[in-house]
């Protein structure tokens, strides 16, 4: 077989390797996770797995690596830019806010991975490299915003960040508590609002003092 098509699939193998670890660690747990249910979903051997990854730490790990690579894939094709400052951040609170709804997978590897005490995520090497475009890019928007007195000084873009991710990720990770807590819908109507209102908070806390 030649190189080319052998690389092919492989890349392959790994990328079912992984949509299926991503399914079966946010279905039931890391503590249920099982190998042989990845292989089968992936249509993989159960071996193969373990030559492309390891042992189940290692796919656990390789999971969570991936779903933070999607994220931030998926932020690229904002193409920021192209947008005004304060647009572009309004457009990061709405992207955010809907990847987390629309994929529920991603909340459980955080959750999952936060009750772990953080042991994976801590060992992927390139995990800082990974969200480095994102901070890059936050910095050149609140840079551009300020130069546009749009913005006020000082605002460092890993905090503004963890401030959105807040916002946009403990309505949808808490959904039920709240649910039954305050007697909310947070039905799909009322998220899209808390997103409208998120982004207005956070363009109001930018302003210049």
């Amino acid at each position: 077989m030649p190189l080319k098509k052998m690389k092919r699939n492989a890349a392959a193998s790994r990328e079912s390797i992984l949509k299926a670890a991503l399914k079966e660690f946010s279905t039931v747990g890391y503590a249920g996770a099982r190998v042989d249910n990845i292989a089968q979903a992936a249509g993989i051997s159960k071996p193969l797995i373990y030559t492309y990854f390891g042992d189940k730490d290692a796919v656990y790990a390789a999971a969570l690596r991936e779903a933070y690579v999607q994220i931030r894939e998926s932020e690229k094709q904002l193409n920021f830019e192209n947008l005004e400052s304060v647009e572009a951040i309004r457009s990061l609170v709405a992207f955010t806010l809907e990847h987390f709804r629309n994929n529920p997978w991603f909340i459980i590897m955080l959750n999952t991975e936060n009750l772990r005490g953080g042991e994976a995520i801590r060992k992927i090497h390139d995990v800082e490299h990974i969200q480095s475009h994102l901070v890059r890019k936050l910095g050149e928007i609140l840079a551009k915003g300020e130069k546009e007195g749009k913005f006020r000084a000082g605002i460092d873009p890993v905090e503004l960040y963890v401030f959105i991710a807040s916002v946009c990720y403990f309505p949808v990770s808490n959904v039920h508590t709240l649910r039954a807590v305050f007697a909310i819908s947070l039905d799909d109507a009322w998220l899209d609002s808390h997103g409208k209102r998120a982004a207005e908070f956070v363009v109001r806390y930018l302003r210049p003092l």
